[in-house]
């Protein structure tokens, strides 16, 4: 397989240098970086959420757990999980469930958790179950240089 369309004109836009990790297939965050073998604090998670005034994206380490209410507060918005017709819409060139943790590259807003920023590598979906992208700190710093950074989830 091959990094999707969007998301590979977008790095490639972004000047961002980036290695694809392939691993055997795999439907959660969690499960993709066991296959991998990348500790799950540095594979980047995307949750599509949503409210009145249009999606996000937050984006956490797989081994934590959104906190809604903090992220509403913090927005003061109340923000409701996308469902899946929603995100294939918006996600077209991606597999059902493997969302790319660069919502800047499908012109949404981005929430990105601060746990995230002490991290010397940072891997996410490549839009498909059986390839992540890996990129280094500064360069993950250039894909969520748009983000609003803040701390929003739980180690689980």
């Amino acid at each position: 397989m091959a990094l999707v369309r969007k998301l590979r004109e977008y790095l490639e836009a972004q000047n961002v240098r980036h290695d694809v990790v392939e691993h055997p297939r795999t439907m959660t965050a969690s499960r993709t970086a066991q296959a991998a073998h990348v500790p799950g604090a540095r594979v980047a998670k995307a949750v599509v959420l949503h409210d009145g005034a249009g999606y996000l994206v937050a984006v956490l380490p797989a081994t934590h757990r959104l906190e809604l209410d903090a992220l509403q507060d913090r927005l003061g918005r109340r923000l409701n999980l996308a469902t899946e017709a929603e995100i294939g819409k918006i996600f077209d060139d991606c597999e059902t469930g493997a969302v790319p943790a660069i919502g800047a590259a499908y012109g949404l807003q981005v929430l990105c958790d601060e746990s995230l920023a002490s991290e010397s590598e940072v891997h996410f979906e490549a839009g498909n179950h059986v390839e992540l992208v890996r990129v280094d700190r500064p360069a993950f710093g250039t894909l969520m240089k748009d983000a609003t950074w803040g701390r929003f989830s739980h180690h689980v």
